[in-house]
């Protein structure tokens, strides 16, 4: 398979939660301290998309909302980033949609995530074949969607139905403890999705926790690329990142800047890798679009109201003296 040739559709189907994200206003404010709070969308599946779509890619998201007024909130934002919501199923009963509250600084930083009873977890092998994967070029998911079930098998069934329509499998390994009910299972369950996907992505922790030890991160990388996977990225914060492949490995490093807040960098970069690849750059040099993106995204408050439009990145990447060295 060309997994490049359906990456360049620059049409994704994408697997995974949409949630509410209520961040403090000003910037730095505590949440205990707050008196005013923003509200916008959030969820990595969901921010995946809508930085595809702000960056001139289509995205349809295919999961569960819950059928009250965060839900109807969450399909609305959804239109109006322009994401295809046509495969994003309601559901009843005390199923909730999730809702995350951080902060918009880095020192003393606090995120809060509300994820009992998600209603993305209700997500069925029904819903994902009901799509029609002949309409997309590739499929995204984040490693949150196979957390539980219903949800796991249905990613796993996307995964099998994606790669049977021909669509390469791109999977951000983005482990998320709390909606784990063990580390076992997440290191048996991730560590099997990433055996099946042709893009992996993940950070220096995520590749350690699945080869159980950090120490062990780059191996595991290295391994999957030399075996199932046949693009690798390996992300190492401030020290830039490693991307693998068949013909060996090439060394990236960052736009530094000064952050306002730790979150949404790697949705951010998982769009603007995707959305680089299909209008034709090189990896490497998509890779560094990631990274601007990500720049961009922890500069601003929110997460997928921060993602950039194409004129956003134009301008930070004229106005950043440029990444630094790798080592």
């Amino acid at each position: 398979m060309d997994i490049f040739a359906g990456v360049k559709k620059n049409n994704f189907l994408v697997v995974g939660r949409v949630g509410l994200d209520l961040f403090p206003d000003p910037p730095g404010t505590a949440i205990e301290d707050m008196s005013v709070m923003h509200a916008d969308m959030g969820g990595s599946s969901a921010n995946i998309a809508a930085g595809i779509v702000k960056l001139g890619g289509q995205a349809a998201l295919v999961t569960c909302v819950s059928d009250d007024a965060v839900g109807r909130a969450c399909q609305k934002m959804l239109e109006r980033y322009g994401v295809n919501g046509t495969h994003v199923r309601v559901v009843g009963g005390e199923a909730r949609t999730s809702l995350a509250m951080y902060e918009s600084r880095v020192v003393d930083h606090q995120s809060v995530i509300y994820r009992n009873g998600a209603a993305d977890f209700d997500m069925t092998e029904d819903d994902v074949a009901a799509v029609d994967y002949s309409q997309f070029g590739a499929l995204v998911t984040a490693g949150t969607v196979f957390a539980a079930e219903p949800s796991r098998s249905a990613a796993f069934r996307a995964f099998a139905l994606a790669r049977a329509a021909g669509l390469p499998v791109i999977f951000d390994i983005d482990y998320r403890p709390y909606s784990w009910p063990s580390a076992e299972v997440a290191a048996d369950v991730l560590s099997r999705a990433g055996a099946l996907s042709d893009i992996i992505v993940g950070n220096d922790e995520e590749f350690g926790f699945m080869a159980g030890g950090i120490d062990k991160g780059l191996e595991k990388a290295r391994e999957l690329a030399a075996t199932t996977a046949s693009l690798v990225i390996y992300k190492m914060g401030p020290e830039g990142a490693i991307t693998i492949d068949r013909a060996g490995e090439t060394r990236t490093g960052i736009y530094q800047v000064d952050a306002l807040k730790p979150t949404g960098a790697g949705d951010s970069f998982m769009a603007g890798l995707l959305t680089g690849i299909a209008e034709g750059l090189s990896v490497p040099d998509a890779v560094m679009r990631g990274s601007a993106c990500a720049a961009i995204v922890v500069g601003k408050p929110g997460c997928a109201p921060a993602m950039p439009y194409p004129n956003d990145l134009a301008d930070f990447l004229a106005r950043h003296p440029g990444p630094t060295t790798p080592s």
